[in-house]
């Protein structure tokens, strides 16, 4: 969609969708399976009665679930209800648009962005949880939470975060900005909630990975400077399982306005 003017009927429109991760390959329309943004797409063509492209602010990974993805696209002017009501009829019932609304010539969901929060949910049980599986990494060993807190504050702030992306990230930059690091309890669950201008692949599961090394005792809570400061991936810890991380929220200027200039690496993929 980058770049495609809007129909003459039409105009841009963002929308807010929410999916279980757990049954697509990812975001990404991908040649080995099931993709959010295929499924959405065949929606709405259904829709509108002609393929129209979308744009996600995140391009999330395979198992990685969403409750606040965005997305953006120019298409024939229908009432705001077809986008929620009238799409989610189309939809299965792991993928729904949970909002929309018309957006400025021009928005792109990604390139518009300003930032990102993601939330990774773990739980700490001894025995296996039929419920809650699925939605969160479930760790049979007691964690330091204290550890774990006294830990993250290191990676508040811009770094270079090449100990935490994926083998095979092709980004441009290996900088980022980490605007918020919480980690908090409710019982036996600890939520990590981490919100950055964009994000390198993998590189909020190999914070987590790290995170819980600190709470198992394995890792000093006064290591992780040094760990950015190697920018080798292997010092790190492993990366956690994509089943315990959501997309929370996509940050935009108020309006949806444009931001005149994009991050330097938007494209995220986690």
């Amino acid at each position: 969609m980058n770049g495609a003017a809007a129909p003459e009927s039409g105009g841009f429109l963002k929308l807010t969708v929410e999916y279980d991760g757990g049954g697509f390959v990812g975001w990404q329309v991908q040649p080995n399976g099931r993709s959010v943004q295929a499924v959405l797409e065949g929606a709405i063509e259904r829709l509108c009665g002609a393929p129209i492209p979308i744009t996600g602010a995140g391009r999330t990974d395979s198992g990685v679930h969403a409750r606040g993805q965005v997305v953006s696209l120019a298409a024939r002017a229908l009432p705001m209800k077809a986008w929620t009501a009238g799409l989610n009829a189309l939809l299965p019932p792991d993928l729904a648009c949970v909002s929309a609304c018309e957006a400025p010539d021009g928005f792109d969901a990604r390139r518009w962005a300003r930032g990102k929060r993601y939330i990774y949910s773990i739980l700490q049980t001894t025995v296996r949880s039929p419920l809650r599986r699925g939605r969160v990494w479930e760790i049979r060993r007691p964690l330091d939470l204290a550890a774990m807190q006294a830990a993250a504050p290191a990676m508040l702030g811009r770094h270079d975060f090449s100990a935490l992306r994926a083998s095979n990230c092709a980004a441009r930059t290996t900088v980022r900005e980490i605007r918020r690091l919480s980690v908090e309890a409710t019982g036996a669950r600890i939520d990590i909630a981490v919100e950055a201008t964009a994000f390198l692949k993998h590189m909020v599961r190999n914070l987590v990975g790290t995170l819980v090394e600190v709470g198992h005792g394995r890792r000093p809570a006064d290591s992780l400077p040094a760990l950015l400061l190697g920018r080798d991936r292997k010092r790190a810890g492993a990366t956690a399982p994509p089943h315990g991380l959501v997309l929370d929220e996509v940050f935009y200027l108020p309006g949806n306005a444009d931001p005149r200039a994009a991050p330097e690496e938007p494209d995220d993929e986690l």
